[in-house]
């Protein structure tokens, strides 16, 4: 049965601390981090791979300048670890293939075996489109890793044919967003009004509440139901590349819940939002979490050589394909942990990049 190795590990604990408990499943790999600046959870990620010495440790994100800030930090602390930089902006599926593109041209990486799915967009106030047409949020934080991942496959094959069976990992940094809903199947966009839906797709309206987002009925765009839906989507791709992956090359997928930590994810939304958050967390309803403390269940989903696939416990689906705390949780909403959902999502995503994948 999927279990974690360490019981101890919690929401206290420290990314660092878990790299120091599984250096042989970094030592010598190379890893990407998407998401990578200096402020947010995604440094905290690959500086604790970095304490390990991976071969290479590859920072993706949209701003050369923050990425090459994160490497010369990262240099100072590990100089012996190859760092390399990767433009990505996940909102543009035509940057994510030039990005993808790049890492399989690269002949002196043969190889990769950890990608941590880490970058992600929150609150944007207005409903916003991509180029092609899909709504931002869902566009940047689902599609695009869905894309880059599914491009870069074949070097992450060529690791899992020398790497223990499982070993071979894709982590998905996914939010207790995922624990409050699913996907919206018949209008991901936000083109119609709530009420407008089917009822098991319509926002979490007890959410809204809590965040003082009033009229929620009579909306159609609600960014905070955007970010819901993609981090639902988040866990969901997890279970259908380990479906397709695990028994056929051992390769393993994982989503997680990171805690709530004072980054930039909100930059987007408005002052009243941040306001929202601050109010919560001075009423005690959660308390903000250091980089460290907030890196670190994703480095549990990358590493812990205990983790595989059970994906029903009690007659409940998703076990182990969802973790916080640094633990297994089965606290994601009932459609963001569904093999059904699951298979949906995949089909959807093909739909939208243009493209089917099979290895």
């Amino acid at each position: 049965m999927t279990v974690t190795t360490h019981s101890e590990f919690n929401a206290q604990t420290d990314a660092l601390e878990v790299a120091k408990a599984f250096p042989e499943a970094i030592r010598g790999k190379t890893i990407i981090v998407t998401g990578v600046n200096l402020k947010g959870i995604g440094f905290s990620t690959a500086q604790a791979f970095a304490s390990q010495t991976p071969a290479h440790l590859i920072l993706a994100g949209r701003n050369k300048s923050k990425l090459q800030d994160c490497i010369e930090e990262l240099k100072k602390q590990y100089p012996d670890v190859d760092h390399r930089a990767l433009i990505l902006d996940l909102g543009s599926q035509k940057a994510v293939r030039a990005a993808a593109w790049e890492v399989l041209s690269w002949k002196d990486i043969p190889t990769v075996d950890i990608v941590v799915n880490n970058a992600g967009i929150a609150t944007i106030p207005e409903r916003t489109l991509s180029e092609e047409g899909i709504e931002i949020t869902f566009a940047t934080n689902h599609i695009g890793h869905f894309l880059f991942t599914a491009i870069i496959m074949p070097k992450l094959i060529e690791a899992a044919k020398t790497n223990p069976k499982g070993t071979t990992r894709i982590a998905n940094v996914s939010s207790g967003a995922a624990e409050t809903n699913g996907i919206r199947w018949s209008d991901i966009n936000f083109n119609k009004k709530s009420t407008d839906l089917p009822q098991n797709e319509q926002p979490n309206y007890k959410l809204l509440e809590i965040w003082n987002i009033k009229g929620g009925h009579d909306l159609s765009y609600i960014g905070l139901e955007a970010y819901v839906q993609s981090k639902a989507a988040n866990i969901l791709f997890g279970i259908g590349l380990t479906r397709r992956l695990y028994e056929k090359y051992g390769i393993l997928s994982v989503g997680n819940h990171p805690g709530v930590i004072e980054t930039e994810l909100v930059r987007h939304g408005t002052k009243e939002d941040r306001e929202q958050v601050k109010e919560r967390e001075r009423k005690g309803e959660f308390k903000y979490r250091t980089l460290g403390q907030g890196a670190s269940t994703t480095l549990v989903a990358a590493l812990d050589p205990k983790l595989g696939v059970s994906e029903t416990k009690d007659g409940n689906e998703g076990y182990g394909a969802y973790l916080k705390d640094c633990q297994i949780s089965q606290d994601a909403h009932p459609r963001a942990k569904s093999n059904e959902e699951a298979e949906k999502l995949w089909k959807l995503s093909e739909d939208l990049v243009k493209e089917q994948f099979s290895w």
